[in-house]
């Protein structure tokens, strides 16, 4: 939360009072650093609960803007409920399981819903930006003919993103009305150490497999939507552990929409030669593979840590950006 100050004229300070050490409560205010929240229990409730509910409202905000332009208005909206998922494994140990497991459900569901339209807005731009011989860009161009008469309609996908933000904005009620009155730091650093976690693992798994590495890029999103939100309430050490992760995860996403372009071409291949559809996936396995192996090796040292260290260098740099800066020198 932001707080204002009103500034009022003052009469200038005797030298003796102006260069002796700064007030303890100046040192946490607006000259010097940030609120100590994320050691206090109920701010830190606080805090969580109204970033949930700023993405809930973000997905609703997607929602109202559909009318302007409908692929836009589903990237908005994923990626409100991707940060709102974010924020749910951040607090979900504090939750009873009864309601983890159902708010994480609906979230999932709202998503999943507007993947085909997404797939379908994404992939003649993926097609279009391939390295492709003159037959397989023939190929491209029939399965995208198929896959746009296969496409959900406008008002189909507006119902989609209208239904995804309203459960969006009903979980919000939801945690606020399960989670405890006060949240510990320690419950909240086990949240992302726990997407660490699932990061790193599948990261490990992805040298063999596609879906590993699609996974490893959902929760490698997810871990940068919650060290940004940490990172604003920290400060700048939290901040360059945001951005060791936030560079790996922008180098999976062309790979993630090959792995996607390549799932469309399969689907959409009827009436297309079964020849030219291989042919025509084999090119996209080719550039596939290179983009995988340069990504894994790219995330090497971002992830080389295990979960317990990842989650002390996390604390220890909350607690540093956290400290009250160092008394003025006489």
């Amino acid at each position: 939360m932001v707080s204002t100050t009103e500034v009022k004229k003052m009469e200038p300070l005797p030298i003796s009072q102006a260069i002796s050490p700064q007030a303890e409560h100046d040192k946490l205010g607006p000259l010097g650093g940030k609120k100590p929240l994320l050691h206090d229990a109920a701010e830190l409730r606080a805090a969580l609960i109204d970033e949930f509910t700023e993405s809930a409202e973000a997905a609703r905000a997607a929602a109202a803007s559909a009318d302007k332009n409908v692929h836009e208005a589903v990237h908005d909206c994923r990626k409100a409920l991707r940060r709102a998922r974010a924020v749910l494994s951040m607090i979900s140990d504090a939750l009873p399981k009864s309601e983890r497991r159902a708010v994480r459900a609906a979230l999932q569901q709202a998503r999943r819903a507007l993947s085909v339209a997404r797939d379908h807005a994404v992939a003649p731009e993926m097609l279009a930006q391939l390295t492709l011989g003159e037959e397989q860009r023939a190929t491209a161009d029939a399965v995208l003919k198929n896959a746009a008469e296969a496409a959900p309609p406008a008002d189909e996908i507006k119902r989609a993103i209208a239904d995804a933000a309203a459960r969006a904005v009903a979980q919000a009620a939801a945690l606020d009305a399960a989670l405890p009155r006060e949240l510990e730091w320690s419950t909240v650093a086990d949240g992302v150490r726990t997407v660490y976690d699932e990061a790193r693992r599948a990261r490990r798994r992805a040298k063999r497999s596609k879906r590993s590495f699609h996974s490893w890029r959902r929760r490698g999103k997810e871990l940068v939507y919650q060290l940004e939100i940490l990172k604003s309430y920290a400060g700048e050490r939290v901040g360059l552990i945001h951005g060791e992760i936030d560079a790996v995860t922008d180098a999976l996403s062309p790979a993630v929409d090959l792995i996607m372009l390549r799932d469309l071409v399969e689907t959409y291949g009827q009436g297309v030669a079964p020849e030219a559809v291989d042919n025509l996936v084999a090119a996209i396995d080719g550039q596939l593979a290179d983009l995988m192996k340069t990504a894994r090796k790219l995330g090497r040292e971002a992830y080389r840590r295990g979960p317990g260290k990842f989650a002390k260098r996390l604390s220890r740099a909350v607690k540093r950006d956290l400290a009250p800066p160092e008394p003025a020198a006489a």
